[in-house]
């Protein structure tokens, strides 16, 4: 079976580092799906789940907060600044969150940065969709 080497890497630590058949992720362009001997890439993610099929069958589902996917003929490196494995991600923070920086984005009278808010609204959202995934998986 041909496999590839993946890291997964946040600013505190490595979250995933392993041999895998297939990554899908989501860069600013668009879905990517990132096989063994890809051409060699560098792109932007947004925020949403990278998903990583192991070399044993079992598919990880990870969030990053958005950051950088790099392919090179010897491996795929994913960096961001927040990552986790979907596994670790807590729902009720998320939808907290989610409601926050949608009252934020109503409220016309309180003085907030607008950029900030849609930022954390789109962070809020991507983690609820890779709790969703993995709890359809489960």
């Amino acid at each position: 079976m041909n496999t590839m080497q993946v890291e997964v890497v946040s600013a505190e630590r490595e979250i995933f580092s392993g041999e895998a058949t297939m990554l899908i992720a989501t860069a600013t362009s668009g879905e990517l799906g990132i096989y063994p001997q890809h051409t060699p890439l560098l792109t932007s993610l947004k925020a949403g789940d990278v998903r990583v099929q192991t070399a044993d069958g079992e598919e990880q589902v990870i969030y990053v907060s958005g950051g950088i996917l790099e392919v090179t003929p010897k491996k795929i490196t994913v960096l961001s600044d927040t990552a986790m494995r979907a596994d670790d991600l807590d729902e009720a923070a998320a939808l907290e969150a989610q409601r926050k920086a949608e009252q934020a984005l109503k409220d016309t009278t309180a003085d907030i940065n607008y950029a900030k808010a849609k930022a954390e609204l789109a962070q809020a959202v991507a983690q609820l969709a890779a709790i969703k995934k993995m709890s359809k998986r489960r």
